[in-house]
C-alpha cells in the first residue's frame, strides 16, 4: 500500500507525457524539414517557376515586361545562334556520354584489385574530381595555348603547332576531353561500388567454362552493372547537354571563333547578364534546355529498361 501512490504517480507523469507528444506529433516532422523545404523553395521552386513565368514575357533586366505568349519560342526557331548552342549542346553529348560510360567502368576493374600501392592510383584519379573547374579550365588553357606546353612538345618533334583553341572543332574536342578527364574518378567511384556487390562466383564459373577476360566482361560484368551504366549515362548527359564551364573558359565569352563554339547554357547567360539582357529570352532557352535534359534522361532510362527485358 506505501508504494501505490508514487506507483499511480509516475502512471499518470507518463501518461500524460504521451498524450503531449501526440498532441505535438504532427507537427513535429514539419519543423524539422522545415529549413530544408524553406532552401528548396527559395533556391529551386522558385527560381523554376520564375523562369517558366518569364519565358511568355518579354522582361529585360530593368523592366517588368508583359506577357507575349509563345513569341519567345517563335523567335527561337529563326535564332542562328540557338540552332548553334543546339547543335554544341548535342555535339557535347554525344562525345562526351559513351566515353564516361566506357571509360570509367575500365578504370574501376583496373583499381578494384587490393594491391599494394592501388589506394595512391584511386587517389589520382580522384583528384581532378575535387579540383575546381575554373582551376582545371585555366590549366588546360595554358597545356593547349599555341605557346603551351602540349605545342611546344609537339614543335619539338617536327609536327608544329596545332590550333586547340583557334580551331571550332578542335577548340569543342579539347573542352570534351577536359570533361572526360574529370569525370573520370566521380563515375570510378559510382562504378567501384557497383562491382563490389557482383558475386565472384560468376567470374569463376565463367572462368571455369573456358572464358578470358574480354568474354567475362561482356557476359558477366556488363550485365551485373548495366543499371549503374543507365545511370551514369543519364546523369553525364545532363551535364554534358547543360555544359558551360569548360567551354566558356576555353573558348571565351565570345564562345570561341565568330561565337561557333557557343552552347545553349552560354546563350543563356550572354542573353539574359548585363543591363540590357533580355531576361525572357533566356528563360525560354532555359525551358528549352530543361526540356532536353528530362527527354535525355527518360530516353536512357527507357533503353535501360529495354535492356533488363
Amino acid at each position: 500500500m506505501r508504494h501505490a501512490a508514487p506507483a499511480a504517480g509516475i502512471a499518470m507523469s507518463s501518461s500524460t507525457t504521451v498524450s503531449r507528444v501526440r498532441r505535438q506529433w504532427p507537427l513535429s516532422p514539419w519543423l524539422f524539414a522545415a529549413p530544408g523545404l524553406l532552401i528548396i523553395g527559395a533556391f529551386i521552386l522558385y527560381p523554376f517557376v520564375s523562369t517558366l513565368v518569364n519565358a511568355f514575357t518579354d522582361r529585360r533586366t530593368l523592366i517588368p515586361g508583359e506577357f507575349v505568349g509563345l513569341a519567345n519560342f517563335r523567335e527561337l526557331l529563326h535564332d542562328d545562334m540557338f540552332w548553334i548552342g543546339l547543335r554544341n549542346s548535342t555535339l557535347y553529348v554525344l562525345g562526351v556520354v559513351p566515353a564516361l560510360v566506357i571509360l570509367p567502368l575500365l578504370l574501376a576493374l583496373l583499381v578494384q584489385k587490393n594491391i599494394p600501392g592501388i589506394t595512391l592510383f584511386r587517389s589520382a584519379f580522384y583528384t581532378p574530381v575535387v579540383a575546381s573547374i575554373v582551376v582545371v579550365g585555366l590549366i588546360w588553357v595554358w597545356l593547349l595555348d599555341e605557346r603551351g606546353l602540349i605545342n611546344s612538345l609537339l614543335e619539338s618533334v617536327g609536327v608544329g603547332r596545332v590550333g586547340f583553341l583557334s580551331d571550332q572543332w578542335l577548340l569543342l574536342l579539347s573542352a570534351m576531353a577536359v570533361t572526360v578527364w574529370k569525370g573520370l574518378g566521380y563515375y570510378m567511384i559510382i562504378y567501384l561500388a557497383a562491382l563490389a556487390n557482383v558475386p565472384r562466383e560468376l567470374h569463376e564459373a565463367a572462368a571455369v567454362d573456358g572464358a578470358g577476360a574480354v568474354r567475362r566482361f561482356v557476359t558477366v560484368t556488363v550485365p551485373a552493372v548495366r543499371s549503374t551504366m543507365a545511370l551514369v549515362g543519364a546523369l553525364s548527359s545532363v551535364a554534358a547537354f547543360k555544359v558551360f564551364s569548360e567551354v566558356y573558359l576555353m573558348a571565351g565569352p565570345s564562345g570561341g571563333p565568330a561565337g561557333e563554339d557557343t552552347t545553349l547554357v552560354m546563350l543563356v547567360q550572354r542573353t539574359g547578364t548585363g543591363l540590357t539582357g533580355r531576361v525572357g529570352y533566356a528563360s525560354a532557352i532555359s525551358v528549352v534546355v530543361f526540356v532536353v535534359t528530362v527527354a535525355l534522361m527518360l530516353l536512357v532510362l527507357r533503353a535501360d529498361r529495354r535492356g533488363e527485358t
